[in-house]
């Protein structure tokens, strides 16, 4: 199968888990009925983007992964055939959490997690306060349409991430993610920020040939201090945007993708041919320094 139906929701999150998860679920069902075969969500989904604040009381929104909200998620992808990305706030044990995206096949089966690797520390954004920085290397999922690769958010920044979870097979790069704009800033930094986010991540496309699908929530948080900047987008292997949402509504999308155009892209444009593997030793340092 080369041609793929993926579907995206952008959505807005409220405090709580519940109507979180019946809005995610409304929108897969939506997706579905419009024929998609695999959905992604967005980052942490199942609530309000809590890093703004460093707050012990933020812990309890954590759960098993496999838990309760793949145990739910399962039986809707099986009821509709459709593979599932899902973003979760993972505790691993007590003490111990991670930023964790599980993969639930066609069938319902749980596939596996990736936990996030790069983890943030910035001004709203105080991510390192509750995640630790994920052991599980960079992860593909072979699925019933697709082999998937996933990186969260942070993730998207780094080549490196992009790069190795392409060499593994990856078909297409999904990144659910939550970033916005404080709602103080001058629309000249807003344009300038997004044009920066969705840049690198095209990049991350044509540099490896695939399609990256990017799902960011919508909507103001942080009592209107923070606007999720939405702006969820697929680009094909070329960094092409086949789709681009909105930056202030909620949305449905199905966007059609032909993973065979990999190929064609890599064949013409052969920078996996070329890489000097023999010459990349240097970028496991964290600086190089002249001595």
């Amino acid at each position: 199968m080369s041609k793929i139906q993926i579907g995206l929701v952008q959505m807005s999150c409220t405090a709580s888990k519940e109507e979180n998860m019946a809005k995610a679920i409304e929108g897969i069902r939506a997706a579905a009925a419009k024929g998609a075969q695999i959905v992604c969500l967005q980052e942490l989904f199942t609530s309000l983007y809590f890093c703004d604040v460093e707050d012990y009381e933020n812990f309890k929104l954590a759960e098993a992964i496999p838990g309760a909200s793949t145990e739910t998620l399962s039986k809707i992808a099986a009821e509709l055939n459709v593979v599932i990305i899902a973003s979760l706030f993972e505790k691993r044990t007590e003490g111990l959490y991670h930023n964790t995206t599980a993969v639930l096949d066609a069938d319902g089966s749980y596939l596996g997690k990736y936990r996030k690797m790069h983890i943030p520390d910035d001004p709203a954004y105080y991510e390192k306060f509750y995640f630790t920085p994920g052991d599980l290397g960079y992860k593909v999922f072979k699925t019933k349409y697709a082999t998937l690769g996933v990186l969260i958010c942070w993730d998207q920044w780094y080549p490196e991430a992009a790069r190795i979870t392409s060499l593994m097979g990856a078909e297409i790069l999904f990144y659910p993610t939550a970033i916005g704009w404080a709602t103080s800033q001058d629309e000249a930094t807003n344009t300038e920020q997004y044009n920066a986010w969705q840049t690198i991540q095209r990049s991350h496309a044509v540099a490896n040939g695939v399609h990256v699908v990017s799902v960011n929530r919508v909507g103001f948080e942080q009592n209107g201090a923070m606007k999720f900047w939405g702006g969820s987008f697929v680009s094909n292997p070329f960094g092409s945007l086949l789709y681009k949402a909105s930056h202030d509504e909620e949305e449905v999308t199905v966007v059609e993708i032909d993973t065979k155009k990999t190929d064609r892209y890599r064949t013409h444009w052969p920078f996996l041919r070329d890489r000097r593997i023999d010459s990349y030793q240097p970028i496991t340092k964290r600086f190089i320094d002249e001595d």
